[in-house]
């Protein structure tokens, strides 16, 4: 049985109203010594180049709410936890495989696949791309790179269920021990970007095969040269400086007096100063990333479904989106947009109904107090809502669901803290909100293996549904994308209906940028920022 970009057809299905927004020894491998001279060697080269030859240095400065500590991403190394979105997005690493505007699978390090049965999967390589250390990328290198993946990352032994990999020259074999049919997805992840694993990572930074060769890591900038050797082509950009700005109001600032060339993760209300205005362009685009509720049946007051039920009638999606957010998003009934054949258009959710949410409480015995804060048993109805502030939206949702819910008779404390990490994996809450992107690949699996299931790396909640994981079991096995998509369909639903997530809404990514920026434009997938082509003139 040979099947060829098998998943293709359930990316493509979404892919439309998505994009309307060397040999088996190592090659010419150099020792851990060389490799990390030659590294270091060709970021200084790429400097003294480029001041020499045009006599200024082409720097471009991104401020961005997406980098820093709280986001887990200060760093490039994809082996630990979320740094292969910093290693991906500002153009460190590649992945064998990526997607286009449209969501479409394409080769990148690769240049095809085939399932040779329903356990290995050969991969073909390109034959003319090196790493910034002047080793060659071939079947070896790659081999070690996924073995280390697997060996230390949380998420990616999960997903990729990878028993065996075998390298031929310029060929890779995968063997799983189950059927995987979103291998290829999975390889697409951030944490598939291939890096030298001979050049040992130090300060957070490891060498890739990407147009840009990371000097410096801090907690809050990374510091990038041109790969005067990338494989790709030219590369237009001498340096790029990547500012974590968490702070919406600085971001603004920052914009506005030139500091930086290009902002993601602008406030909304800040919208207005660049809008309309010559100086400046948006880049939008319509993403999978949701901003959602996960209940912590963990704790006593969250093991009361009553509860759950009117938190989730008592938060005002609209009212989120179309004030808050003016407009710039859509609200959601489950983790997928409707534009996904598995989306919201397939599912159900509770309304807002403040009364519908008093009349759930009332029956389960939670009575207003003088104070308008229901009670029962002599405990106050007060729950501890854990966010953070790297995604500004955020905040803004604790703070609106905060005032909807006190009607209804709940206290909302929130803890909006750069520390969530901390809190979420102590369990110190009643209900964590945060963001991901849930289809990057425009495939279901991923969020819920990541998330929902018992086993999950992020599930710190306690939740556990046999009947999921049960489901979760069949697709991952399923290679008919119809069916992977009635299942998609099936799982959510069961998270809604157990109340044990609220789906509040997604993202559209905006990119505002000052005239004569090119080379950058919002993806559909949120994973790809910073490229060759990214340039301030």
């Amino acid at each position: 049985m040979k099947k060829k970009f098998l998943t293709l057809g359930l990316i493509a299905g979404v892919a439309i109203p998505l994009a309307a927004c060397g040999g088996t020894g190592g090659g010419e491998s150099t020792s851990t010594t060389a490799a990390t001279e030659a590294t270091t060697a060709a970021a200084e080269s790429t400097t003294a180049a480029s001041s020499s030859s045009s006599g200024e240095k082409k720097v471009f400065t991104y401020g961005t709410t997406g980098y820093g500590v709280d986001m887990l991403d200060n760093g490039t190394n994809p082996h630990d936890g979320y740094m292969g979105w910093s290693a991906l997005r500002y153009g460190v690493g590649e992945t064998l495989f990526k997607f286009t505007d449209s969501m479409e699978v394409e080769p990148w390090l690769a240049t095809g696949y085939e399932f040779v049965d329903d356990t290995h999967c050969k991969i073909t390589l390109r034959d003319d791309v090196t790493f910034s250390s002047g080793r060659k990328m071939d079947g070896q290198a790659v081999k070690e790179c996924l073995d280390d993946l697997i060996a230390v990352h949380d998420r990616a032994p999960g997903d990729l269920k990878i028993k065996e990999i075998t390298a031929d020259g310029n060929t890779i074999t995968i063997e799983t021990t189950e059927p995987c049919p979103a291998l290829i997805n999975y390889l697409s992840d951030p944490y598939g970007c291939i890096i030298d694993m001979q050049v040992p990572e130090k300060d957070s930074i490891v060498v890739g095969t990407g147009p840009f060769i990371c000097t410096k890591v801090q907690d809050e900038q990374m510091d990038l040269v041109k790969n005067e050797n990338y494989w790709g082509g030219e590369v237009k950009s001498d340096e790029v400086i990547i500012k974590g700005i968490s702070d919406g109001d600085t971001l603004t600032a920052a914009l506005q007096a030139g500091e930086v060339d290009a902002t993601y993760g602008m406030p909304y209300a800040s919208y207005p100063l660049f809008e309309g205005n010559p100086e400046y362009e948006f880049s939008a685009c319509e993403t999978s990333r949701q901003f959602f509720g996960k209940m912590n049946y963990n704790s006593e007051i969250m093991k009361d479904e009553a509860v759950r039920k009117a938190i989730a009638m008592g938060i005002d999606k609209e009212g989120f989106v179309t004030t808050l957010l003016q407009g710039h998003g859509a609200t959601s009934k489950g983790p997928f947009p409707a534009s996904f054949a598995f989306g919201d258009n397939t599912v159900t959710a509770p309304a807002y109904d403040p009364e519908g949410a008093k009349a759930a409480l009332d029956a389960a015995g939670w009575t207003v107090g003088s104070d308008g804060i229901r009670e029962k048993d002599g405990k106050k109805l007060s729950i501890n809502w854990l966010t953070y502030p790297g995604r500004q939206e955020l905040p803004l949702l604790a703070e609106s669901a905060q005032a909807t819910l006190k009607e209804i008779g709940i206290d909302v404390q929130i803890n909006n803290t750069k520390e969530h990490k901390t809190f979420w994996k102590d369990g110190n809450y009643d209900i964590y909100v945060s963001a991901m992107v849930t289809a990057p690949t425009g495939d279901p699996e991923y969020f819920f293996t990541t998330h929902a299931l018992s086993g999950s790396a992020s599930n710190y909640e306690g939740y556990s549904n046999a009947k999921l994981d049960e489901l979760a079991a069949t697709l991952h096995k399923t290679f008919d994308e119809t069916e992977r998509g009635k299942l998609a369909t099936e799982m959510s639903q069961i998270l809604i209906d157990d109340s044990a997530y609220v789906f509040a809404s997604h993202l559209q990514m905006n990119i505002i940028k000052t005239k004569g920026v090119s080379g950058l434009e919002a993806h559909p997938c949120d994973y790809y920022e910073i490229n060759k082509d990214t340039v301030k003139e």
